[in-house]
């Protein structure tokens, strides 16, 4: 069974290089030699690349060029975001954030506090919603900075971010988000939905892995995270990495231009392979809300199976999932947003979390299902209970 065509149901952990951020990375590789800090004509070559990507980004985002920095990721933009916020702080100043980011967040947070900053964590509710009334209430004098994430990465619920970062408005605060699972699926405009700093990663919307990038409303003023050289007016040094930004640019731009259409063609998608399993797995519980939901994720609890035996032998069956976020895979850690939702104790070991891509097709979900439904009844014969 390990040579049948694989089934790649695993987009929210990383999605496959696009043929247009392919292109316009060999073309940058093989064209720009130059350092694109350095004063000479192949050195303002790669700048003119680095210029016009950090440009497009900023159109796709409704920001100004100068507002867009560069980083090597998610995990990066996050940190920064947080550390650059708290470390310009008095001592003892306060974030607020929710029970339910993504562990670039929640670590950040913890470091934090060991720093002597204090964090408020703001719980959802059963469908995975952050409430503005409650981030409003969470907001103390001393609050500086809130953080709560544009959609959750395993469960797709979609916040109220507008609303929320209304709310750390009024209070005279920032406001952050991580939109690392948004970006490519929902529109973002920074300006109209009040975003003072906003993170993302290329390889969540078919661009390359290790480039980030971190929104920083103009006015801002944020401690780097790394300090060396002059690069990115003097925020972040190290040698800038011209292709994986030319790469991300035009992944941005791509998922930008079928955004509408494939968020219609993958919703339909979803809601066929649940469908499909529901048929013959009436038991199975949907986490996450279905009117506000990314439209590739389907996050699901099923009783009696445990995830551990579930995963491996799905994948054995040409069929790529997981139970989680892929930053605590291999681990075990029974998820912190499940149990944040009110997910019982005894169905935390029965996750699957299903999320659709452009290389989904309505085959691919018959045959997922198929192959899911037989795996499920075939652990609950054996006694493969969670």
């Amino acid at each position: 069974m390990e040579n049948h065509q694989r089934i790649y149901l695993d987009h929210a952990a990383t999605t496959p290089l696009c043929p247009e951020a392919r292109d316009a990375m060999i073309r940058c590789m093989t064209e720009i030699p130059g350092n694109a800090s350095g004063v000479y004509q192949t050195a303002r070559e790669a700048k003119r690349y680095l210029e016009q990507a950090r440009s497009e980004v900023a159109r796709i985002l409704h920001a100004f060029p100068d507002e867009i920095y560069f980083t090597s990721g998610g995990s990066e933009s996050d940190n920064w975001a947080l550390k650059g916020i708290t470390f310009r702080s008095k001592p003892g100043s306060h974030i607020v954030t929710s029970a339910i980011e993504h562990p670039a967040i929640l670590n950040t947070c913890r470091f934090l506090e060991m720093q002597g900053f204090a964090v408020s964590y703001v719980e959802p509710d059963h469908e995975g919603f952050i409430h503005p009334e409650d981030v409003r209430n969470a907001i103390r004098p001393e609050t500086v900075l809130v953080s709560v994430m544009w959609a959750n990465n395993e469960i797709g619920t979609i916040q109220p971010v507008s609303q929320i970062a209304e709310a750390s408005h009024e209070a005279g605060v920032l406001f952050h988000t991580d939109a690392v699972q948004a970006a490519g699926s929902l529109p973002i405009d920074v300006h109209r939905d009040g975003i003072g700093l906003l993170s993302l990663s290329a390889h969540k919307f078919y661009g390359p892995k290790g480039i980030g990038v971190l929104y920083i409303r103009r006015g801002i003023a944020i401690e780097p995270l790394i300090h060396g050289g002059e690069q990115e007016r003097g925020l972040r040094a190290s040698t800038e990495n011209v292709c994986s930004a030319v790469g991300l640019a035009a992944a941005l731009r791509s998922t930008e231009q079928h955004q509408a259409e494939e968020s219609t063609r993958l919703s339909s998608l979803r809601d066929q392979l649940l469908h499909e399993l529901k048929e013959a797995l009436p038991d199975i519980i949907v986490n996450g809300s279905m009117t506000s939901r990314l439209p590739g994720n389907l996050h699901l609890t099923i009783p009696g199976v445990d995830d551990k035996a579930l995963i491996p032998l799905l994948d054995i069956n040409g069929i790529e999932a997981s139970a989680g976020s892929a930053c605590t895979a291999g681990s075990y850690v029974e998820s912190h947003v499940l149990k944040a939702i009110g997910v019982p104790a005894e169905l935390l070991r029965g996750s699957l979390r299903l999320t659709l891509g452009r290389d989904s097709r309505e085959e691919d979900i018959n045959e997922a299902a198929r192959s899911i439904v037989q795996t499920v009844k075939s652990l609950r014969n054996n006694h493969r209970y969670v």
